[in-house]
């Protein structure tokens, strides 16, 4: 089967002040002072990661999404995140309706530079938020406090920014279930068109990695953390949020069109430092610091652009299919994985999940899209998702399941 083309970009900043303890991304800390409009090392990234989109090779296709993340790409300044833009929409083109969002703290742009987004072209925002609590943010490592969380909410109030999204993050050490609630309380206040609620995840590398273990205090324990997920969801859906991925509420049509390219597993472009792209069948990352990723561009200038990574295999697309397909409500179609895979790989499918279509974690649905409530002939299954929220609580079980399984075939 012919794969698309893509139609999506992710451009890394990774420029922050510091460094979150539970942090694990490619940045660089520029400190607390820092003005970013007089930074030589700011400008220098930038005008390296102009050069990597010059060298890209195009599949001719405009971009529909296009999404800044980082680090902090609030720390940008204007003239170098419009300089950046305007490089993409040279070399790849954007569609009439393209969704170009921008990663934001707060505490890290004014009234003006809100204003300024609106101006280039940015038409959504996702806020790091991560908790509404002072202390938490404090023990997190955060840069910024309540006060300045209510500042941004005003700009946007104040600049009609309607399109923004709040990042939370439960699970964090000394996070009791009633401060969770209070900060999914506080961001349905807000009423944002967009909420994602992550679970906190222990990198080794990081500070809270090297410091904690899952499960012992002061972090919550797995009931807890459940019982913040189960929180999440009962409140937020209460509040006219679809809870249409893992971690992902949205308001009607306020998905995130460039997040729902990689759970569908789409191909997209990747550019700078540390960045991940998936093109011509091939995954590739890029070096994870500065001084590595300026001789990565420099030597591609050499050689002409390449991406050394083999191609994926059969088995591996089916796996990452499954891995990412799960994470949404609407599940996977099976006349989709009929289309690229084999009739034996979906029948091993249908006989790993039947033991969790019995116990109500796993939902079939037919052709109409209604749940099958008795046990179905594999013929009469149109779509298969993750029940929620006991489903999604149970993903990485289940996806290990099916992983056993097909990597054996």
């Amino acid at each position: 089967m012919k794969r698309p083309l893509p139609e999506s970009v992710y451009v890394h900043i990774p420029f922050c002040r510091r460094r979150c303890y539970y942090c694990d991304f490619p940045i660089s800390v520029l400190g607390d002072k820092l003005d970013t409009n007089k930074s030589g090392s700011v400008n220098q990234y930038v005008d390296f990661l102009c050069q990597e989109i010059k060298l890209t090779p195009s599949y001719g296709v405009p971009l529909k999404t296009v999404f800044f993340g980082g680090g902090t790409p609030s720390l940008l300044p204007i003239k170098s995140l419009e300089k950046v833009l305007k490089s993409l929409e040279q070399k790849f083109d954007f569609s009439n309706n393209v969704e170009i969002s921008l990663e934001v703290d707060p505490g890290t742009f004014t009234l003006e530079k809100l204003s300024d987004y609106q101006k280039i072209g940015v038409n959504r925002l996702s806020l790091g938020v991560q908790s509404f609590d002072d202390i938490l943010l404090e023990k997190c490592g955060r840069f910024h406090r309540i006060k300045e969380i209510e500042k941004a909410i005003n700009y946007l109030e104040k600049v009609e920014f309607d399109n923004f999204s709040l990042d939370l993050i439960s699970g964090l050490p000394y996070q009791s279930l009633e401060q969770w609630t209070y900060s999914l309380e506080k961001a349905v206040e807000i009423n944002p068109k967009h909420i994602s609620c992550y679970d906190l995840v222990l990198e080794p590398v990081t500070a809270f990695g090297k410091q904690y273990k899952p499960g012992q205090f002061p972090l919550p324990s797995d009931n807890q953390t459940a019982k913040m997920y189960k929180m999440a969801q009962e409140i937020l859906t209460k509040a006219g949020y679809e809870h249409y991925e893992i971690s992902n509420y949205a308001k009607p049509n306020y998905q995130c069109l460039h997040n729902l390219v990689y759970w569908e597993n789409k191909p997209y472009y990747g550019l700078g430092m540390g960045a991940a792209s998936y093109t011509n069948n091939q995954r590739f990352t890029r070096p994870k610091t500065r001084k590595d990723y300026y001789a990565w561009i420099q030597n591609i200038e050499r050689a002409g652009y390449y991406i050394d990574s083999p191609q994926l295999t059969k088995i591996d697309i089916l796996l990452e299919t499954l891995m990412l397909g799960m994470r949404l409500k609407k599940g996977i179609k099976l006349s989709e994985l009929y289309r690229q895979f084999s009739t034996e790989n979906i029948e091993t499918i249908y006989q790993v999940l039947l033991p969790y279509f019995s116990k109500k974690l796993v939902v079939f649905k037919d052709q109409y899209y209604q749940p099958i409530t008795e046990q179905p002939k594999l013929e009469n299954i149109d779509t298969i998702n993750l029940s929620d929220p006991d489903g999604f609580l149970v993903s990485n079980m289940i996806l290990s399941s099916l992983f056993k399984v097909l990597d054996t075939i």
